[in-house]
């Protein structure tokens, strides 16, 4: 009562009067704990090289750890998805957060294992984060087409997406530091500690648009006349005696622009998970750097991947509030992005450190430049499926969580190189170019025929 009494009141604010900007708040508590989420995917990144040494994994056994998150986040997307249909983003995902930290710091104390029973237990724990972890990105992308409208969301979604080269900026060389001065397993107690305080102020900033305090009329007559969902939580009281409808998964699967898409979003993040996963271990085994040196240097690429990321959101939306179609504003900066992406594969042919971090720079830029993924989705997603629909979007496109982290490490196990791997995850590129130029076709919102339970 405390909190919906001050609404009504910021509700009969006359429309005339200044908007207010509750949703750049909201999208700074996305921003806020998608950074705490990638970096949490990223510890065993950081700390595996030390990890190996400790516990005695081999480069497979290190592939199938880091694989380990993908096999449970993949397979908890669906139901992940209809959670947040069902009881909304806010609680689905505050209780994700907290959830996701306590195993995080968990794997912190496995310290006294070795062998076998250490990457079990390392697989075990990595397993759980990934199903805690399952609902965050079609959150995401709902509490998005919630909170802004159409001509803001490629920004906003291209934030919370930057995020992710944010972890590694800030995060990497703090990891780093904390591997090099006190052991691998402060990384995971420090980011597990982290997490928590992000769930607490996740319970405390974050609410529906038409349930916060602070937004007043304007803000939301302005969200909804462009499109924003503002009822989207609001209307969850019949998918609460439903369950999920295989029916809705099949129209979606039947849609050649939503495979297109999803396909496409299974190489972007082709592209993530290196970087989050074997990029650290490369500098260190293929370019002879120090654990520390390499923390930091990881994060060059990082900051080029977070530029580019913000351009391309306001790349798209600039375009398309100069009256370009949502198909032309939201693939250009994709396919220009896809395309840069590539030039990690020239670093096989360059030996000088300062010249294959340039490379790594320039692809990662590129990379972020296309990740308009989310946005997309955000623009296609059925109304009354937007969280199931960004569930399985997240389905296809963290297959590759599964498969990238374990075919470089067969890769470089095989061939005692990383040259072979560079070429593996730069083709993603290619193929993410090839589904939206000739596979995607026009963007639009996806209309749904109805179907019985």
């Amino acid at each position: 009562m405390d909190i919906k009494a001050p609404v009504a009141d910021a509700q009969s604010t006359p429309s005339t009067l200044r908007a207010t900007r509750v949703r750049f708040l909201i999208l700074a508590m996305l921003f806020l704990v998608t950074t705490i989420n990638y970096a949490d995917r990223a510890t065993v990144s950081i700390a595996g090289s030390a990890m190996q040494k400790d516990l005695g994994f081999s480069p497979v056994a290190l592939g199938y750890i880091f694989s380990a998150f993908g096999w449970s986040y993949v397979v908890a997307q669906l139901p992940g998805g209809w959670l947040l249909d069902k009881f909304g983003s806010r609680r689905v995902y505050g209780a994700s957060i907290l959830i996701w930290s306590i195993f995080t710091f968990t794997q912190g104390t496995i310290g006294f294992l070795t062998g076998a029973a250490a990457v079990a237990a390392v697989f075990a724990l990595r397993f759980l984060v990934g199903v805690a972890e399952a609902p965050a990105f079609p959150a995401n992308s709902r509490i998005v087409a919630a909170w802004f409208p159409a001509n803001e969301r490629g920004t906003a979604s291209a934030i919370f997406n930057s995020a992710q080269y944010a972890a590694t900026v800030i995060f990497a060389p703090l990891m780093a530091w904390l591997v090099h001065s006190f052991g691998w397993h402060e990384v995971f107690i420090v980011m597990g500690v982290l997490g928590v305080i992000a769930a607490v102020l996740w319970q405390i900033f974050v609410r529906d648009p038409k349930e916060h305090p602070r937004v007043n009329r304007a803000e939301l007559e302005y969200i909804e006349n462009g499109g924003g969902l503002v009822d989207i939580d609001r209307k969850v009281s019949s998918a609460r005696r439903e369950g999920p409808n295989l029916g809705y998964i099949k129209q979606l699967l039947r849609n050649r622009m939503l495979m297109g898409i999803y396909i496409a979003q299974y190489c972007i993040n082709a592209l993530t998970y290196f970087f989050i996963t074997w990029f650290p271990i490369y500098l260190v085994q293929a370019r002879g750097m120090s654990i520390l040196k390499a923390g930091f240097v990881a994060s060059v690429p990082a900051v080029c991947g977070f530029l580019g990321g913000i351009l391309g959101g306001i790349i798209s939306d600039a375009l398309l509030r100069r009256g370009t179609s949502l198909s032309i504003a939201r693939k250009v900066p994709i396919v220009l992005g896809m395309l840069l992406s590539m030039s990690m594969v020239v670093c096989n042919y360059v030996d000088a450190q300062v010249v294959v971090v340039a490379f790594m720079a320039l692809a990662f830029f590129g990379k972020g430049l296309g990740a308009l993924g989310w946005a997309v989705n955000s623009d296609t997603a059925p109304k009354q499926i937007a969280g199931l629909s960004g569930a399985l979007m997240n389905t296809f496109g963290n297959l590759s969580s599964i498969t990238t982290p374990i075919a470089v490490g067969y890769i470089v196990g095989h061939t005692g190189s990383f040259n072979g791997a560079l070429v593996f995850v730069g083709l993603h590129g290619l193929v993410a170019v090839i589904c939206y130029v000739f596979v995607v076709g026009k963007i639009e919102r996806v209309e749904l025929k109805p179907v019985q339970q």
